[in-house]
């Protein structure tokens, strides 16, 4: 066979031990350093909305898209990537989670089941609620709503109910209801605080932008995998969409998809370098998140996306 036709595991097979080794080492320092330009930016951009500055409406958005995007930390802390210290992947992750109400546990289990099971139809957790066919269905699933339920939905049956799913071990399960109770006793000590107070500051500076940053994340995540084949080869069932500098360091270089999806144990920091390795083997990329969109949205009706 020839090398241009490795699937991921052949790919990952040929890499010498030491190049490996290089490729999974973790740090501590990398993840600190975008995290905490990651965190000046949302300060910047809140300390202009809450001062009513020109144009904080339209900043508004943009602190919404910063503080949205932190789900690409929270995933990247999923597998304790993020930092080298799981200490670290654990809290950051926790506090990303409480910023866009998605349990971090549960979380981990249903992220990793989707990683065992790339876009299988019958298997892949993240294809339950299936992918817009129809021009109204695309505009429903980019509006946010239906994962903002999903959430809530999901925190909520964690925390009253006893949920059952396919992904998480007997032992979890005491777990990730735990987590829900936590994060519910959370929002309420800060929903009562504003009350007392007699402030809007929590929904000025997240409730309406993390709802205003929604739309972004979707359109963003929906490369991922959206149009990709039904196979098993993740260089083929995963998008590496290639953008500007921004885009990667918003996003902790995770438009680097397919790389992450052969290699997982590949920190964020080192994705650039195992992506001029992978380069040549990937089957499924884009030019753009534009370019992505204008093909899906033509395509609505045609074939599922």
């Amino acid at each position: 066979m020839s090398k241009l036709n490795f699937d991921h595991k052949q790919l990952i097979a040929s890499l010498p031990e030491e190049q490996k080794a290089e490729l999974t080492r973790k740090s501590d320092l990398q993840g600190l350093l975008n995290f905490v330009t990651h965190l000046l930016v949302i300060g910047f951009t809140g300390i202009w909305i809450a001062m009513g500055w020109a144009g904080w409406q339209i900043v508004m958005v943009m602190h919404g898209i910063m503080l949205i995007f932190l789900f690409t930390l929270l995933h990247e802390t999923s597998h304790f990537t993020a930092f080298k210290s799981p200490w670290l992947n654990n809290l950051i992750g926790g506090i990303c989670a409480l910023v866009i109400f998605l349990p971090p546990i549960w979380f981990r289990y249903f992220h990793l089941a989707h990683h065992r099971h790339t876009h299988d139809p019958d298997k892949d957790p993240e294809l339950e609620g299936g992918k817009p066919e129809t021009l109204m269905q695309y505009i429903w699933t980019i509006s946010g709503i239906p994962v903002w339920k999903f959430h809530f939905k999901t925190l909520l049956m964690n925390a009253f109910l006893n949920p059952i799913y396919d992904y998480v071990p007997q032992a979890g399960y005491s777990k990730i209801k735990k987590e829900a109770w936590g994060m519910i006793g959370f929002y309420a000590s800060l929903l009562v605080f504003s009350i007392v107070a007699q402030t809007a500051t929590l929904i000025w500076l997240w409730l309406a932008p993390i709802a205003l940053g929604q739309p972004f994340l979707r359109l963003y995540l929906m490369a991922e995998h959206g149009r990709c084949p039904h196979v098993a080869n993740m260089l083929e069932n995963t998008r590496t969409t290639f953008t500007n500098k921004f885009v990667r360091w918003l996003a902790w270089n995770m438009p680097y998809h397919a790389e992450h999806h052969a290699y997982p144990a590949v920190p964020f920091h080192k994705l650039p370098k195992f992506h001029k390795i992978a380069k040549k083997y990937l089957k499924t990329t884009e030019n753009g998140y534009v370019q992505f969109q204008r093909k899906t949205i033509t395509n609505l009706g045609q074939k599922k996306v």
